[in-house]
């Protein structure tokens, strides 16, 4: 059987976790095209409702504001009603509000009516945010092996089709109403069939009651945890770290390093693609080393990029450093949010914990380098994010996983480790570079947490 950091992979993967797989990186991946579509039209929306850095600072908090009061409910409402209906739900509303968004701003001229628009994005957002990633962990626990990085690096694909449509777009002038209005009809498109491939309600189970108070799934419950909270503060850096790229990279760009609308998203593009490659790749180097020492590097690796990116005394330099940027601020988000998720009966809860403190940076990111750059100018304002990320580094070691964690996963594998991303613990381990390419050995199927798998439904490589 092969072993990857600690992790054994089911001889067999049954069909219908590759199905899931694939649903939930098509949402992942839409959803990220939907938000980089308004955050790559963020200079024209600007212009064309005449603000000055610190006023859309103010406008882009009301995206965050929706997200923020949406990540508190965010886990009772998964639990609810499912993953499935509740990413579901959540699309429509922040599909809605993105094309309420694009025609407030391009044929309105109303700041008013592009909050409420982009008040919606974040709660819609942010509600699937956590959907999305509950079952992205529960995917990832009966693979054996990490993936969640390459979940979101789908979302980040997204987002590189997003800015180079938003490119496009710019170059050739397209009405930000229209350009907005077809990313939201496509994110509709996409999620809703995909999210009929979701496992089974029963892949996300509800927390036992007879399992007494410390095994309680609530929120409340998860808000006690000192390891909880320590990955909620890791994610707030890392969330501030990307958003930050997210809403300022294209806008600094333009007025600091004195490039075109273009180029300005060119900056973007690169970020994200960046995004893209290192959660891809990602996964081998957690499977090999574990998820604290990748992250050490990846946190210094962001801090020196940004840096770069600012300082930089020409735009192709200052664009190296956005790459290094983009690398180093991979895998911080969606490592958190697997070791958020190492014990499925309390995922829910602890992942709409963390997330809920994440996407705090969301809130207070915006106005923060919105104040900073009416006085020192966006581009010098970013360097705030690699004063934050050096303390960061001190956060790292609690995404190691849990020890109850790892005994639940020797009781249901038969005294194998299978936690995702756990410190190596086997010398001649050695890394899986697939999404679910089954591995046939002597010992029975097992399907993850669920007993043995099907066998009249074999699968091959997908």
């Amino acid at each position: 059987m092969n072993t990857s950091a600690g992790s054994v992979r089911p001889s067999v993967v049954p069909r219908e976790v590759l199905t899931a797989r694939t649903g939930v990186a098509v949402v992942f991946g839409l959803n990220g095209l939907a938000v980089a579509s308004w955050f790559a039209r963020v200079p024209a929306a600007r212009d064309a409702l005449g603000l000055t850095p610190g006023r859309l600072g103010l406008l882009l908090l009301a995206l965050s504001a929706g997200a923020l009061l949406a990540l508190p409910v965010a886990g009772m409402l998964t639990q609810r009603l499912g993953t499935a209906r509740t990413v579901g739900a959540s699309a429509v509303l922040a599909a809605l509000g993105l094309a309420l968004a694009g025609i407030a701003a391009g044929s309105w001229h109303a700041v008013p009516a592009v909050a409420v628009g982009l008040f919606a994005v974040g709660y819609g957002s942010g509600t699937c945010d956590v959907a999305m990633n509950v079952e992205a962990a529960a995917v990832e626990r009966r693979l054996g092996r990490t993936v969640m990085p390459r979940f979101h690096a789908a979302w980040s694909l997204g987002t590189v089709a997003g800015a180079i449509a938003g490119a496009g777009s710019a170059r050739f002038g397209v009405p930000i109403g229209l350009h907005l209005g077809l990313a939201a009809a496509v994110m509709l498109a996409g999620t809703l069939p995909a999210v009929r491939s979701f496992l089974p309600r029963r892949a996300v189970p509800r927390p036992d009651p007879a399992t007494g108070p410390n095994r309680a799934a609530g929120a409340l419950a998860a808000w006690r945890e000192p390891r909880t909270l320590l990955i909620g503060l890791l994610l707030l850096v890392m969330a501030f770290t990307e958003g930050t790229a997210n809403d300022w990279l294209a806008l600094a760009f333009v007025d600091g390093h004195r490039v075109t609308d273009a180029v300005g998203a060119l900056a973007f593009g690169v970020f994200v693609a960046a995004m893209t490659i290192g959660r891809t790749v990602g996964t081998v180097a957690l499977d090999r080393w574990g998820r604290v020492p990748v992250l050490l590097g990846t946190i210094m690796l962001a801090a020196i990029g940004a840096t770069v990116a600012v300082l930089a005394g020409s735009w192709p330099l200052a664009l190296a450093g956005v790459l290094l940027w983009g690398l180093g601020t991979s895998l911080g988000f969606p490592t958190g949010m697997s070791a958020a998720a190492d014990q499925e009966d309390r995922a829910a809860a602890r992942v709409s914990v963390v997330a809920a403190i994440g996407y705090t940076a969301f809130l207070a990111g915006p106005p923060l380098v919105g104040l900073l750059g009416d006085r020192v100018g966006s581009l010098r304002a970013l360097l705030v994010v690699p004063l934050l990320l050096l303390p960061a580094l001190l956060l790292a070691p609690a995404t190691r996983p849990p020890a109850e964690a790892r005994a639940e996963q020797q009781d249901d594998d038969g005294g194998c480790l299978s936690v995702p991303g756990a410190e190596p613990v086997d010398s001649w381990a050695e890394p899986v570079d697939s999404w679910a390419e089954p591995v046939r050995s002597r010992a029975e199927p097992v399907d993850g947490r669920d007993g043995p798998a099907d066998r009249s439904a074999p699968v091959s490589s997908p």
